[in-house]
């Protein structure tokens, strides 16, 4: 009986009841209490045991074990096999989420910010998880490369439950050969499925698996959707969404919810809102943009300028935690394909209430700026408002207005935007941003969605003016949040690492170019090393160079400021329709202007690692799009004679981008012609042995099309002409006297032996030989025995004479 009254009193004293009892009718221990229960205890409990101190009852019993099982899914606790319930600080756990290799092996990276980095995880231990899962790891010491090892204890969610491949029957067993090569393991198919659906040899399937891989028994799953032929039209995208588990479907609830919200802006939404109807406000977009979000406007204030950036109020339609916010940080960011979209926002919303169209009413949040002449942010305000856009504007409209200097509507307010643009643009390049010029690229369909040509996109000042005023209302909206302390997801751009800062500096030293700032360059010496490069056959790879030894830009809560754009602190303010951190950015700056907080529902290091894992998602899914397009485009194209740049080189051939069409292809270091050619990184060319042939950076070639293979996405060239002749390369010592023993790499080891052998005895002989060639000429004979079993006949013929 006094047991009984102890565990009640111990449930009792839970510091965190008063919360659970708002929650909940009827509430459990909570998490932290649990957490704290444990680590009195020392040493792992029973969940059994557990529930017997914290006084669960029968009927709460299952929901108890349904909380301490959410609690291993956050890494809190770990559930080990005995069913013992152990405390994940204590055994040094950390959660992550595995990403896999296509060669078999993967890496563990953690969830949580972690200044150790990821875990390295070899073949055997990959065996039973699949690219995506979260696992729980402990560290494992290091390996001899000097990366972290892990050992996977528990795999806490299989992110892994549909996949799509090709179906296939091999040896009378159906398989499924996933589309993501990350996926390794065999997938058999359940025969019952196969019989339901009868898919034909090679055609596309979704399968969902009932059976994950274990040691050496291979996952099972069942077809759920036959998508059809490989080469159907659109079939590249419905794999792309499904490799990559792009969420393409909006929930009922959210449907339902997006349903409800009006059309038009409403009397009551006016409430507590500065009136911009009146300002011409206008949006300068592309020219097949369908959602707007942001609009601008510039005036001269003495030497000054006012600049208004006003960005769509999502914000005010979506809120935290409803039906529409639930799908939205689902997918975080919109995702752009060739002919289609997947909007992070309902139709409705995206192109409707939320868009700024012109000529409608729509509510808008607005950062308003005093920038000097000399391109500095003097003073900034944020508020919400209700405007009408003016004008629907497009880049190419807009630069031929401004360049030509023609009449139109808008004269007056284009020209000062563009005067402030080049103030801003002024304080750019003395901030010393890193810009790099690339060529982007846009197909063009026909009807029957084939690809009809593809053209250069062309950056005009128009995008670049847009740029700027954009850049600068996310500057003013990290600064107003650092100013009030409140939390939030900062854009950070970290400069190289150390290793990363060596590769590069090596790199540059053998093209004879020089990275300035010594072990801590600034964005600054990225701009004056880019400044000397332009111009250079090489310039593209060498700004791939600089880009990769860059960190990847991520969302955080801590500010670390942007590498690239040479920013202390800058955040996403100036696009919520299609990206969930602005979003954030705005219900954080609302709560500022109202005096609340805004708190997410999960924790801001979690939704920071989220949303970034989502935008490189959302990145490689149109990557992978895009590159099977173009290489579907280059069927026709098989036989056919192009000109071209090298833009690329590797050990094992040139990359050549085709003119024109601006498809790049691969020309093996096999079909440079008749020599072995040798890739030399210490020159960034690829030369002939004997030839003294180069291929360099940026040099002019003409190749034929010999294959696009759509199952890797890669198209293949042969080299009709191009390289430069040069001087024959002096062979060092080294190779010289690999020349002289080619046994070596003919007979093996054992060979070179008996060469070396046979060698030292001729060479015994020769004083012999002499001796005897005196005396004969004396006219006496001498008869010489040498042994030369595995001489040549020839040499046993000189020997014997």
């Amino acid at each position: 009986m006094n047991k009984k009254i102890k565990s009640l009193n111990l449930r009792e004293k839970d510091p965190f009841l008063a919360r659970e009892k708002q929650r909940y009718a009827h509430p459990l221990p909570s998490r932290e209490w649990v957490i704290e229960l444990l680590e009195k205890k020392g040493v792992p409990q029973k969940i059994e045991t557990l529930a017997r101190e914290l006084s669960i009852t029968d009927d709460e019993y299952e929901f108890f074990e349904r909380r301490l099982k959410a609690m291993a899914r956050d890494g809190q606790v770990l559930i080990n096999r005995r069913g013992a319930v152990c405390v994940a600080e204590k055994l040094a756990l950390v959660k992550c989420r595995v990403e896999a290799h296509k060669d078999g092996f993967g890496f563990a990276v953690p969830l949580e910010a972690s200044s150790g980095g990821d875990f390295v995880l070899y073949e055997h231990q990959m065996r039973g998880v699949m690219h995506g899962d979260i696992v729980t790891v402990r560290p494992a010491g290091i390996d001899r490369r000097g990366r972290r090892e892990g050992t996977v204890l528990d795999i806490v969610e299989r992110r892994q439950s549909k996949v799509v491949g090709r179906f296939y029957i091999e040896r009378g067993v159906a398989i499924l050969e996933a589309e993501d090569k990350r996926l390794v393991q065999s997938i058999v198919l359940e025969p019952e499925s196969v019989a339901e659906f009868k898919p034909e040899s090679g055609q596309v399937v979704v399968a969902e698996i009932d059976t994950y891989p274990e040691h050496h028994r291979p996952a099972v799953a069942r077809i759920t959707e036959v998508l059809g032929n490989y080469a159907d039209s659109g079939m590249e995208i419905e794999i792309a969404v499904r490799k990559h588990h792009l969420p393409h479907r909006f929930s009922e609830a959210c449907t339902a919810a997006a349903k409800k919200i009006p059309a038009a802006v409403r009397k009551s939404d006016l409430k507590g809102r500065v009136d911009l109807r009146d300002l011409p406000l206008v949006t300068i977009d592309g020219e097949t943009a369908r959602d707007f979000d942001d609009a601008v406007y510039a005036e001269k204030q003495g030497r000054n300028y006012r600049l208004v950036v006003a960005i769509a109020d999502v914000s005010h339609y979506v809120r935290p935690n409803d039906a529409i916010d639930i799908d939205a940080l689902e997918r975080s960011t919109s995702v752009y394909f060739p002919r289609r979209v997947i909007p992070m926002l309902p139709e409705n919303l995206s192109n409707g209430i939320c868009s700024l169209n012109p000529d409608v009413e729509r509510l808008c949040m607005v950062c308003d700026m005093i920038v000097t002449y000399a391109g500095n942010v003097k003073e900034y305000k944020f508020y919400p408002a209700v405007m009408r856009s003016h004008a629907r504007l497009t880049y190419n409209q807009v630069w031929a207005w401004l360049s030509d200097g023609a009449d139109n509507p808008h004269k007056t307010q284009l020209e000062t935007l563009y005067k402030l643009f080049k103030v801003l643009q002024k304080k750019r390049f003395r901030r010393g941003a890193v810009e790099f010029e690339s060529v982007e690229t846009q197909m063009l369909f026909d009807d029957n969605g084939k690809i009809k040509k593809i053209v250069p996109v062309v950056r005009n000042d128009a995008h670049k003016l847009i740029e700027e005023c954009m850049l600068a209302a996310n500057v003013c909206a990290a600064d107003f949040l650092l100013k009030n302390k409140h939390p939030a997801l900062f854009r950070n751009h970290l400069g190289p690492t150390p290793e990363k800062l060596a590769t590069l500096r090596e790199q540059l030293g053998l093209l004879g170019l020089n990275l300035g700032g010594g072990d801590n360059p600034t964005p600054k010496d990225y701009a004056g090393l880019a400044a000397q490069f332009t111009g250079r056959p090489d310039a593209e790879l060498l700004q791939v160079m600089l880009l990769r030894s860059m960190q990847q830009a991520v969302y955080q809560p801590a500010n670390e400021g942007h590498f690239g754009l040479a920013y202390e602190a800058y955040a996403h303010f100036t696009s919520p329709i299609r990206r969930y951190p602005d979003l954030t950015v705005h219900r954080a700056i609302k709560a500022v202007l109202q005096g609340k907080k805004y708190t997410s529902e999960k924790s801001w290091q979690a939704l920071g690692v989220h949303t970034s894992f989502c935008e490189r998602r959302a990145d490689d899914a149109g990557r992978d799009v895009e590159n099977w397009l173009k290489t579907y485009y280059m069927r026709d194209k098989v036989g056919e004679v192009f000109s071209g740049k090298i833009s690329g080189m590797t050990t094992f051939g040139i990359f050549v981008t085709l003119d024109d069409i601006h498809i790049d292809g691969l020309v093996h270091i096999s079909d440079l012609g008749e020599d072995y050619f040798n890739f030399r990184p210490e020159i960034m060319a690829i030369e002939g042995e004997r030839s003294g042939i180069r291929f360099n950076m940026g040099d002019r070639v003409t190749v034929k099309v010999t294959r696009a293979d759509l199952d890797t996405s890669k198209i293949d060239l042969t080299l009709i002409s191009g390289g430069k002749a040069g001087r024959k390369r002096r062979k060092n010592k080294a190779e010289k006297v690999a020349e002289t023993v080619p046994e070596k790499s003919v007979r093996g080891k054992k060979a070179a032996v008996k060469q070396k052998a046979v060698k030292a005895k001729t060479a015994k002989a020769k004083p012999k030989a002499q001796q005897a060639a005196k005396k004969t000429a004396r006219g006496k004979s001498v008869k010489i025995k040498v042994k030369t079993k595995n001489a040549p006949h020839k040499g046993r013929n000189k020997a014997k004479a």
